[in-house]
């Protein structure tokens, strides 16, 4: 078991090393510069750019940012004068996280109570109903579900209030926006492994006891459906986080992704390796999780 937590943990490494190169050079070649501003005189370009280490060559550059960011420097803004990026990403992944969570939750409960419904009653009138939602969830991007939840529910009919955060009802309209394609995911995947699960011998044999048909399907085959599931999560849970990006936006959430969507027009450079950085490391985190758990319940995995 520790020879694959090492060796994964290895490969994450690896990726993130990658990623991290891979951002850093592509940030070189986008168009313009930090410093647009026309008022800017050579000289005080050249000032700002001695300040921030832009003068150097590339490959310097590279290597400085390198050491720094095994020290948890990620330098300071180019936008907001002094500021450390890392506090500015440290005040405001709380509130992502928190949006990401509960749509997780949301997402995961209500596409397993939809998968075993829907299994219950294959090929019925509610398995139609929840199948196209699920198609939806997954077809449909979040932002376009966030633009038509805020519209009916926010202007329309002024059920919750439309944007900012800090009250639970704030967290409302994000939450559903988000949980959408988390809950398609889950329905089709229960679906599919509790009809599997419905028609195997355990199941016969179950029946064959005795045991009602609530114990059957939620003691025997919804739990089985729902082991395989763990492979999921850990996908699904970084996926919101880096999917909240535009849901932010849209409801002005004071998140990473908001401030991640404002850097880029801005050259931000700091503010973007940043952000790459640190969902790049909650993606391997999740994934390396659901690996440990995945093999702890399926030794199979570890071979």
């Amino acid at each position: 078991m520790v020879k694959y937590i090492l060796k994964r943990l290895g490969l994450l490494l690896l990726t993130l090393f990658l990623i991290v190169t891979l951002t850093f050079f592509m940030m070189q070649v986008m168009p313009g510069t930090p410093f647009s501003n026309p008022k800017l005189t050579p000289d005080q370009l050249e000032i700002l750019k001695h300040a921030y280490g832009l003068d150097k060559p590339l490959w310097q550059q590279y290597f400085i940012y390198i050491g720094h960011m095994f020290t948890g420097n990620f330098g300071t803004s180019f936008v907001y004068t002094n500021q450390p990026v890392l506090t500015m990403i440290a005040q405001r992944l709380p509130v992502s996280m928190q949006l990401g969570v509960q749509a997780l939750i949301v997402g995961t409960i209500l596409g397993a109570f939809m998968g075993k419904a829907s299994a219950r009653r294959k090929n019925g009138v509610l398995d139609g109903i929840f199948g196209f939602v699920s198609v939806l969830g997954i077809s449909v991007p979040s932002f376009v579900i966030g633009t038509l939840i805020l519209l009916y529910f926010g202007f329309n009919m002024n059920l919750f209030p439309i944007s900012g955060w800090g009250s639970f009802s704030q967290t409302i309209m994000p939450t559903l926006a988000l949980s959408f394609a988390p809950m398609a995911v889950v329905t089709r995947f229960v679906r599919s492994e509790m009809i599997e699960s419905l028609s195997s011998d355990y199941i016969l044999l179950a029946r064959a006891k005795g045991l009602s048909e609530k114990e059957v399907v939620n003691k025997h085959a919804l739990r089985n459906s729902l082991i395989p599931m763990l492979t999921l999560i850990g996908p699904m849970a970084a996926n919101l986080l880096t999917g909240s990006v535009l849901i932010e936006k849209i409801f002005s959430i004071p998140g990473i992704g908001s401030q991640f969507v404002d850097s880029i027009p801005a050259k931000d450079f700091p503010v973007i390796m940043a952000t790459t950085i640190v969902y790049a490391v909650i993606l391997m985190v999740f994934i390396l999780v659901t690996d440990i758990l995945t093999a702890i319940v399926d030794p199979r995995v570890r071979l």
